[in-house]
């Protein structure tokens, strides 16, 4: 098994410096998940590291071996990394386990022809290992595409790197085979013992399993922690709200309470959690109020403070949009939406604590919602 480390990872295109002093790490054995919006950096991060681009400032350090920092930059070939892309890009003229053996050391040149190496014990057990056993000698052609993703997989995990990278690798998949796959895919690389970094724009994904979860905006990591610690302490509003379903509102600090126009909620200085070093805003102190959906509760109620707008219903739960006095919408997520249709008056009632950031203003987040 080997750690990654990146350490102010500066990457520049041009004059646009695309990663921002990167840090991120994943030890022996863990699955590190990266997550952001369409282009702060996630792929860019994952080619520095894989070496194909060339960082212009930072170190990066798989177990105990520098491969790239001022002056150094060890070639690709020689990091021992396995790369799974987002779609599965077999050879097509090779068989399944040909493509497996195209992977491994020596594969290519007199000295192993690919198709004595596809003969190899080991291209049987990593396709064994994907469930693939009797798939060896079938063509890509004739492959569902969440066989030929379990391929891409066997072939960077056949060459039995240091790392492996996956970039985005369910998100051309159907739903089912989504799924399946991210399922299978932690317990093999957790079976094989391999450190493993998931580039992915599903949070749901990244939260439900990694071992970590590092979250990007605009070239920089704002937080990287347990997924518990990202959902339940995010350390900015933006991070909450880009994380999961979030409610927030504008309110007033006062030591351990906010006032909103819920009324006076038990509250945590979230800053504080994240980075101890962050003290409470003084009393009166304009705040962002985060709630999360799942913390409130709806009844019918006449001299309730919101109107139900709208339901949505998604599966196991339905979503309300409650319109507050003064403009003010919020959504709660209740067991069932028939209780109060749309039109009904309710009081809404909240459980647990409230997070209160700086205001989310200060970072293009809403400061109702």
């Amino acid at each position: 098994m080997t750690s990654l480390r990146v350490d102010a990872l500066t990457v520049r295109l041009g004059d646009a410096d695309i990663l921002r002093g990167v840090d991120i790490s994943a030890s022996d054995g863990e699955l590190l998940a990266v997550v952001g919006p369409s282009g702060c950096g996630k792929t860019t991060l994952l080619r520095t590291i894989a070496g194909l681009v060339r960082a212009a400032s930072g170190d990066i350090r798989l177990g105990t071996r520098l491969v790239a920092t001022h002056g150094i930059h060890l070639r690709p070939e020689r990091r021992g990394i396995g790369w799974v892309p987002q779609d599965a890009t077999l050879f097509p003229h090779l068989t399944v386990a040909q493509n497996v053996a195209f992977g491994m050391p020596g594969s290519s040149g007199r000295r192993s022809p690919r198709r004595r190496r596809a003969l190899d014990p080991e291209v049987g057990r990593v396709l064994a290992l994907v469930g693939l056993d009797g798939f060896a000698e079938r063509m890509p052609s004739q492959l569902s595409g969440g066989q030929a993703q379990r391929v891409s997989l066997a072939r960077a995990l056949a060459s039995r790197p240091a790392l492996v990278l996956l970039d985005e690798p369910f998100a051309a998949l159907d739903p089912l085979l989504r799924h399946e796959l991210r399922e299978s895919v932690p317990a093999w690389l957790r079976e094989e013992g391999v450190t493993a970094v998931l580039v992915t724009h599903d949070q749901e994904e990244a939260l439900s399993l990694a071992d970590r979860v590092a979250v990007m905006r605009d070239g920089r990591v704002l937080q990287e922690d347990a997924p518990a610690i990202v959902f339940g302490l995010p350390a900015t509003a933006w991070v909450a709200g880009f994380v999961g379903d979030a409610v927030f509102l504008d309110g007033q600090w006062h030591e351990d309470v906010v006032d909103t126009v819920l009324g006076r909620l038990p509250a945590q200085w979230a800053e504080h959690h994240v980075a101890g070093d962050v003290a409470a805003p003084a009393a009166g102190t304009a705040v962002t109020v985060m709630l999360r959906p799942e913390q409130l509760g709806v009844t019918s109620d006449a001299e309730g403070v919101g109107v139900v707008r709208r339901a949505r219903f998604t599966g196991h739960s339905a979503l309300l949009e409650i319109g507050l006095a003064g403009g003010a919408i919020l959504h709660a997520r209740v067991a069932s939406p028939a209780a109060t249709p749309p039109g009904t008056r309710v009081r809404v009632d909240v459980g647990g604590s409230a997070l209160a950031y700086r205001p989310a203003d200060d970072e293009g987040v809403r400061a109702t919602g």
